[in-house]
């Protein structure tokens, strides 16, 4: 079955780290641009950071810049999304999602995993 399920999410005091992973199955992840997203309560789905398999470019939001990184294990066919630094502002469901290059992302939005920063 062709899916990316997150995980990783959890409950963190501000100045914590989380690490979510991206798991495809029933693909590869060569030659796509794996996306994160997250969608806090009551506020529109953002862009949070994404990931170019072709030349491992990457990209970061303005809020999240010097704070997150990504990765991705070829091996295990999963990308990471290392977030240090926590700031409640970062709570919110958080997504992946996959596209080629010049195309739309176009997986199912999944289930999302939660990231709760909070004192």
């Amino acid at each position: 079955q062709v899916q990316l399920v997150e995980s990783g999410g959890g409950s963190v005091q501000p100045g914590g780290s989380l690490r979510l992973s991206c798991a495809a199955s029933g693909f590869s992840l060569d030659n796509y641009v794996i996306g994160w997203f997250r969608q806090a309560p009551g506020k529109e789905r953002e862009g949070v950071s994404c990931f170019r398999s072709s030349d491992g470019d990457t990209y970061f939001g303005n809020s999240v810049k010097g704070r997150f990184t990504i990765s991705r294990d070829n091996v295990k066919n999963t990308v990471y999304l290392q977030m240090n630094r926590l700031e409640p502002e970062d709570t919110a469901v958080y997504y992946c999602n996959a596209r080629l290059l010049s195309q739309t992302y176009s997986f199912p939005w999944g289930r999302g995993t939660q990231v709760t920063v909070s004192s």
